[in-house]
């Protein structure tokens, strides 16, 4: 018999609301008119040559990792060429540490709620999820050392930076908790970090990884760049990377030689910081007209998150609702959101939902949100 498995609820919901008349804060879509698609095209062309064409090292293109890593130190995490590995997004970089670190009935510790692809990720590769409390400063150190004294997880999972779906950035001293503790454990850390650059109020905190080598931390280009690239990378410890890389020969030999070409050329001639800099510019604003509208949107007693960058609001309805029922009056209304259930690894909280902010402006925001105002 075929194993089955369940789909996602949120590409399912995007499938819905494809029309052009829905106001989607479904998705965590970039906006695609603020893609460079010009400095794109043209690196492009300029990547398209006999040795793009072949094939290429598994662990990535030498200059595109070369970026990268420059990348990375000048963002506050000292990396070299030999400790990235390119991958065809960051949720292949998932795949692969299940693959590696994993067997089936492993324990993997989540914060609750979390990132809905690595959720299905974990349970394909068969273990077991445990849920570590959270509050609005992200994942608590105390009730994680309560999770590993008790279930002995192999893997720790964390978006540390305006976590999806809510929004949370973990704090430096939460981060160094975390840190001595994996240290102190022997556990794996997976930091996954696609947000962390599109902040719009306050300082940057430390990767998780500038703290342990017991963390593989995750990167993508989909945020900051364009996700069609479908390019992302990790940067791991020489201690598992050849076993990653191993994995990823098995997987798909390596990540489209032409796409990494082309994102080496495109890092190399264009300013990608400014370009980041119009991102948020543009983002700030949007999340700001959401935040506003939220008081008159939603009924009395809704608490939400007010996050510093990122793509996502996280809110909790007050009285019992289900989200699940509420989005399909939505839809009838042509608007829609993310029934925040299946964000949870064990124990679902019905009243919650995700909304995101990056790919409407703040006219149709305003709009969208009058809609669901009637919804609510």
């Amino acid at each position: 018999m075929p194993r089955t498995f369940a789909g996602s609820p949120v590409r399912d919901l995007l499938a819905l609301t494809a029309r052009p008349e829905v106001i989607s804060f479904a998705g965590g879509l970039p906006a695609p008119e603020l893609f460079d698609v010009e400095g794109l095209r043209a690196a492009f062309d300029r990547a398209v040559s006999r040795r793009s064409l072949q094939y290429s090292p598994t662990e990535g293109d030498p200059d595109l990792r070369a970026l990268v890593a420059d990348r990375l130190t000048r963002r506050g995490l000292p990396t070299g060429v030999p400790d990235l590995l390119v991958t065809t997004g960051s949720q292949q970089a998932l795949i692969l540490v299940a693959t590696a670190l994993l067997e089936p009935g492993a324990v993997v510790a989540v914060e609750e709620p979390t990132y809905l692809a690595a959720l299905q990720c974990f349970g394909l590769a068969g273990a077991r999820l445990v849920p570590v409390a959270s509050d609005e400063r992200g994942v608590d150190p105390d009730a994680l050392a309560d999770v590993v004294e008790r279930e002995r997880p192999e893997l720790l999972y964390l978006v540390p930076t305006f976590a999806n779906p809510t929004g949370r950035t973990l704090d430096a001293g939460r981060r160094r908790a975390i840190a001595e503790l994996a240290d102190r454990h022997g556990l794996w850390v997976v930091e996954d970090d696609p947000y962390g650059e599109l902040r719009y109020r306050g300082e940057p905190e430390p990767a998780l990884a500038s703290f342990s080598d017991r963390v593989i931390h995750l990167g993508s280009f989909s945020k900051v760049g364009a996700p069609g690239l479908r390019l992302g990378w990790l940067r791991a410890p020489g201690s598992i990377m050849r076993t990653l890389v191993v994995v990823k020969q098995a997987t798909d030999l390596h990540t489209s030689a032409v796409d990494q070409a082309a994102a080496a050329a495109y890092l190399a001639a264009n300013d990608l910081d400014a370009h980041i800099g119009r991102l948020c510019a543009a983002y700030r604003e949007r999340r700001d007209a959401m935040i506003a509208a939220l008081p008159g949107t939603v009924p009395a007693g809704t608490r939400w998150t007010d996050p510093d960058g990122g793509m996502f609001v996280w809110l909790t309805l007050p009285g019992g609702v289900d989200t699940a029922e509420l989005v399909h009056e939505a839809l009838a209304r042509d608007v829609a959101f993310v029934p925040g259930a299946s964000f949870h690894a064990v124990t679902p909280d019905h009243s919650t939902l995700r909304l995101s902010f990056t790919t409407n402006t703040p006219e149709r925001i305003a709009e969208g949100m009058r809609r669901l105002a009637s919804v609510f």
